[in-house]
């Protein structure tokens, strides 16, 4: 019956366990001291597009400009970055649109999106 059937499967998945997981029964320490004396023996010589490359300081390829005096009043906070050219997000020109302006399209103003 359904006993018997579980109890056969657990007698023979014991006797299969040494064979398979035994090596978990091993010792800590015995496992360590094997790997202490192989430790100097094994080096493997990683090819050269694998080497880990020294880094290289972030300054040298991101220019970063001091800011301009803070405003005194909070009317003056709005666009206060973005007036200065240096530091306004759009470095390369207006946006272009490969599928044409959707403003120019719909016979819109440019000012309509803004």
């Amino acid at each position: 019956c359904f006993r018997k059937a579980h109890v056969k499967k657990e007698q023979e998945a014991a006797k299969k366990w040494p064979e398979e997981w035994g090596f978990l029964t091993t010792p800590f320490t015995e496992v360590t001291d094997k790997e202490k004396g192989q430790h100097g023996k094994l080096r493997l010589e990683v090819p050269e597009h694998l080497r880990v490359r020294s880094t290289t300081p972030v300054e040298n390829f991101i220019k970063v400009d001091p800011s301009p005096a803070v405003p005194q009043t909070t009317q003056g906070l709005v666009g206060w970055r973005s007036t200065v050219p240096s530091l306004q997000l759009e470095r390369y020109g207006k946006t272009k649109h490969p599928k044409g302006d959707f403003c120019k399209r719909m016979n819109w103003p440019a000012e309509g999106i803004a």
